[in-house]
């Protein structure tokens, strides 16, 4: 027998929506406590070239963390928390690896560990778009950016981890 969902009223999708950004922001701004000292810090490590300003974090991370949240956020709204606790777990599980990232690089200034980190966070951001796909195709390419962007700061951890081997 086939079952139609119906779209959840107006009331909860807001608190969806509200609850989703509440815990993305959350976790951004938990890796923010563990990175309060990056501006000095980054500015005192020896670059690669393609190293991008300090400034430009901030509001990249912004964009990224609210198109995060909208995609689980969507992934709720089409399948709900029974049909889609695969997707929504691993989406929390990539934040929890998100958060612990700053944590490990800035607080903690350990280079090989938070290369380490950003891999598994890159495989649960991967496994997150593909279990997003299953549910939202919109959510999935919501996702994509945040994807790309873990790529560059992988290679960028990489890179900064080996120019700094006596900091890091």
């Amino acid at each position: 027998m086939f079952m139609f969902r119906r779209t959840p009223s107006k009331g909860r999708q807001f608190v969806a929506l509200f609850g989703f950004f509440a815990i993305t922001f959350l976790t951004a701004a938990i890796g923010a406590v563990g990175s309060m000292n990056a501006p000095d810090f980054y500015s005192q490590l020896n670059l690669p070239g393609f190293a991008p300003p300090a400034w430009l974090f901030g509001p990249v991370w912004t964009i990224l963390y609210a198109m995060m949240a909208f995609a689980a956020f969507l992934v709720w709204r089409k399948a709900s928390w029974r049909d889609g606790d695969t997707a929504l777990t691993l989406y929390l599980i990539q934040l929890l690896l998100n958060g612990l990232w700053s944590w490990i690089f800035f607080a903690w200034y350990s280079g090989m560990w938070a290369f380490l980190e950003i891999i598994v966070l890159w495989v649960f951001i991967l496994l997150t778009t593909i279990a997003f796909w299953r549910h939202s195709r919109g959510a999935a390419v919501l996702m994509l950016p945040y994807l790309a962007w873990v790529t560059f700061a992988g290679v960028l951890t990489f890179s900064i981890w080996r120019l700094n081997p006596t900091v890091l």
